[in-house]
């Protein structure tokens, strides 16, 4: 018995499809038993298994736990929460990894998995090595059982462990996702005033997209801040693990300007620590980690890169301009987006100031989105080595982390190949908009001695 996945499903970080299309209960059966073969090759007994709200998800679910048992591995299936539960269970329960059934901030009808492999990140080879596996029938039999539980209450009581922060007045816009019900639950334990949006977990999405990166998914956010005054507001995507967040004032917090606000409260307690972002991340952002006396460490764009850079370095704190922030201090080292809300309310208390002043200190830098251009992908990483070349025989300064980013006195600008799609992803960032305007073309003139005609798909 082999199993073949459709070409598009297995990606650098996690598996993903359309159901009913590229993605089925077989290809859930056959992910279920691959990856409990390798636990039961390493050793393991169990796995924890939880998914999102999405309408395929309790299906999927079913068939996965039937894969892993017959790979004759147990399943604890924590049921329906965001996927910061499901980690939470693989860092607590006796189990020897997990996975979590999410479409993250896919449009309705994706569905996928997450993964943990003994305490680990598990992607990019390992997750090929699933479809491998499953192409061959190479699995182990016999007969696991499946046990269910519910850890919501234990989740939430984790979230506001050790508790420091003061009382404020806080809009949180759940977007119809898989953390509904554990942001009605943490926030009836946290002091201030509370006014929450679309806690119902509808896997119609039937309000807003639930993308905190996309800044029209913040509208009704911004509308309830400002209708009741509110000190600031908080969203969250699909599956839970990224976070939003608007000011006082209406102003967006962007991920890497939320990890200042962190960085600045974690730094005071840690002084000199290593604090980790992307590389999409503002310049901003690293000048100001090394002002606080810390340690600024650019990496590779992805939750599961970050985790395991984070892991090797000791870092306490990590984030990603896509809203993943990572806390190690006092915490598990994974992305989790109530537990960041919970943060933040600290670093706000610790610091003195609101959301919306730490905000207005913020250096002002004019940014573009970040860009999409369509390329072939089997051109796509060619062309980023093609661009470093003829940077690097310009004498540019060039960090090449991930991609190329380029430094000048107009700013930075940056293009990599995304590990996920067949686009290449710019980003620049300027102190004013004609600065900003010379980068854009720099990247423009760079596409072109490559053979690309801009036609950029702005996108998160």
């Amino acid at each position: 018995m082999a199993h073949i996945f459709h070409p598009t499903m297995l990606r650098e970080y996690d598996i993903r499809g359309v159901v009913g299309d590229t993605l089925s209960d077989k290809d859930a059966y056959a992910i279920g038993r691959s990856f409990a073969t390798l636990i039961a090759r390493a050793g393991g007994k169990r796995i924890a298994v939880g998914y999102d709200g999405r309408l395929s998800s309790p299906m999927l679910a079913d068939a996965l736990i039937a894969g892993i048992n017959a790979a004759g591995i147990d399943a604890l299936n924590v049921g329906l929460g965001p996927t910061p539960m499901l980690y939470y269970a693989a860092s607590t329960e006796e189990v020897d990894g997990g996975i979590q059934i999410t479409g993250s901030h896919n449009p309705p009808d994706y569905n996928g998995f997450k993964m943990v492999f003994q305490g680990r990140p598990f992607f990019g080879a390992d997750i090929q090595k699933i479809g491998t596996m499953a192409a061959a029938g190479d699995w182990e039999s016999g007969e696991g059982t499946s046990q269910g539980i519910d850890i919501v209450d234990a989740y939430v009581d984790r979230l506001v462990e050790g508790f420091a922060g003061g009382a404020f007045r806080i809009g949180w816009d759940s977007g119809n996702g898989a953390a509904g019900t554990v942001i009605e639950k943490l926030t009836a334990r946290l002091p201030g005033e509370h006014h929450l949006l679309f806690t119902d977990i509808d896997g119609h999405f039937p309000n807003h997209h639930p993308d905190p990166t996309e800044e029209k998914n913040l509208a009704d956010l911004r509308k309830l801040v400002a209708e009741k005054s509110l000190d600031f507001g908080v969203a969250f995507d699909g599956d839970g693990d990224r976070i939003g967040a608007i000011d006082g004032e209406g102003r967006v917090v962007w991920g890497d300007q939320l990890l200042q606000i962190y960085a600045a409260a974690v730094l005071r307690e840690m002084p000199g620590a290593t604090v980790i972002a992307d590389v999409k991340a503002s310049q901003a952002l690293f000048d100001r980690i090394a002002g606080l006396g810390g340690t600024p460490l650019m990496w590779k764009t992805g939750h599961s890169l970050i985790k395991a850079k984070m892991k090797e370095t000791g870092s306490p704190l990590a984030g990603e301009m896509s809203g993943h922030i990572f806390f190690a201090d006092r915490y598990y080292g994974y992305d989790d987006a109530p537990y960041a809300a919970v943060r933040l309310i600290e670093a706000a208390t610790v610091l003195g100031k609101s959301i919306t002043a730490l905000r207005g200190e913020m250096a002002p830098m004019v940014n573009t989105p970040e860009l999409r251009f369509q390329v072939d992908e089997a051109r796509k990483f060619a062309i980023v080595d093609e661009v470093l070349a003829r940077l690097v025989a310009a004498g540019a300064k060039v960090d090449r982390t991930d991609g190329a980013r380029v430094l000048t006195n107009d700013g930075w600008w940056l293009l990599r190949a995304s590990n996920t799609q067949d686009v290449l992803v710019a980003r620049a960032e300027a102190k004013d908009d004609a600065a900003l305007a010379r980068l854009l073309a720099a990247i423009d003139d760079q596409l072109a001695q490559s053979g690309i005609a801009r036609e950029p798909q702005a996108g998160h």
